[in-house]
């Protein structure tokens, strides 16, 4: 479980540039960037809340 909280965090923390590069390159739109910001940032509480809750 906590293996699977690390990989869901770390996650969190490579789409954000990742999305950024993509806009600013324009392969995608500010909206859509945003949208995966937000998934970045759910991936990561999710993660977050799943290693605090292990036990």
């Amino acid at each position: 479980m906590v293996k699977l909280a690390r990989i869901l965090q770390l996650a969190g923390l490579i789409i954000p540039p990742l999305a950024m590069a993509a806009q600013l390159s324009e392969n995608i739109s500010t909206g859509k960037m945003l949208q995966f910001l937000l998934l970045s940032v759910g991936l990561f509480v999710l993660g977050y809340v799943l290693q605090q809750f292990r036990g």
